[in-house]
């Protein structure tokens, strides 16, 4: 049987709020349209050359007309604005238990990582009923992670993390776009998440995978990159511990600044601090540690964040 759907299908919590807002929005667009038009006509056929109306002093202002028409606009687009703004804040803020999955953007495909170690590409694994958080940053343009079922799209940038997040409600397979033209092959930058059922999705993750974690992979890279002579506890050069650090207020000095202001240790600062490491210098420290810009990916870079979260939240954080 022919079969042309209007929508894609809805197969995520917030995916049901995002459609109603579009509805809102088209009811609110369809009424002004439908009363316009119907003026439009019913003044066409009635003021028509040679219909016998009266024409003389026609009226020129009508204060009840003129206010109607700014006051009732203005209250439909406050409350739009009201049940936009609360729907975007509930699909912005990730609950605190959601899973966290590393994306990285490149020409011309996304990069997954499952903390457990489980890497995909074009391809994400997720299980039903659970809330998923996507932690993303592009290596060159900008791209766009965007899943219709799911009602939700972010955009990547270089040199800076967005997230979203989105819990599952369907089983099945989905489509995934990049909905940012980034290049050539941009059309040919798509994929498709597969919703699976709990105890599917574990058995999926111990089948050909990694069965080292995000935090060791990161461990072995701050080894291979000797970082701990550094930041290690018997460190040869003065810098700061990292133990703990991740999710502190670290007391910085800018270019310019005498007195030192505090920033949250975050994916951002970390980042910054392997790549720009004279941009933020802890106060009390030298700024001797050099830039790994160019030696080191954004899929190394996340490990090394997983490492520092994991050192800086406790054994249970690595896990």
């Amino acid at each position: 049987m022919w079969n042309f759907p209007l929508f894609p299908e809805r197969a995520s919590t917030g995916a049901h709020d995002v459609d109603f807002v579009f509805f809102c929005v088209m009811l609110v667009i369809l009424f002004f349209l439908g009363l316009i038009l119907s003026l439009f006509v019913t003044f066409l056929i009635r003021y028509r050359r040679g219909t016998k109306v009266n024409r003389s002093e026609p009226p020129d202002t009508n204060l009840k007309i003129e206010v109607a028409w700014v006051v009732i606009p203005l209250i439909i687009s406050i409350l739009l604005y009201v049940l936009a703004t609360s729907v975007f804040f509930r699909l912005y803020r990730a609950p605190g238990d959601a899973y966290v999955v590393n994306v990285v953007g490149k020409r011309w495909m996304f990069t997954l990582q499952h903390p457990e170690g489980k890497r995909e590409i074009n391809e994400l694994h997720v299980p039903i009923g659970r809330p998923v958080q996507l932690q993303m940053i592009s290596q060159d343009v900008i791209h766009s992670f965007f899943v219709p079922a799911f009602r939700t799209k972010q955009d990547l940038l270089p040199g800076r993390y967005t997230t979203l997040w989105f819990e599952p409600t369907k089983v099945g397979k989905y489509h995934l776009f990049c909905a940012e033209y980034c290049g050539t092959n941009h059309s040919r930058m798509a994929g498709s998440v597969y919703v699976m059922e709990p105890a599917d999705y574990e058995r999926w993750l111990e089948v050909g995978g990694s069965n080292i974690t995000l935090a060791k992979q990161g461990e072995a890279l701050f080894q291979a990159r000797h970082c701990g002579g550094c930041h290690g506890p018997s460190q040869a050069v003065r810098a700061p511990l990292l133990d703990g650090v991740y999710g502190s207020q670290v007391p910085v000095l800018r270019e310019g600044d005498k007195v030192p202001h505090f920033v949250a240790a975050d994916q951002r600062y970390i980042r910054d601090s392997i790549l720009e490491p004279k941009k933020e210098i802890v106060a009390g420290y030298e700024p001797l540690m050099p830039s790994y810009r160019d030696q080191l990916g954004e899929d190394d870079l996340l490990k090394l964040i997983a490492y520092i979260k994991s050192i800086g939240l406790g054994k249970e954080a690595a896990r």
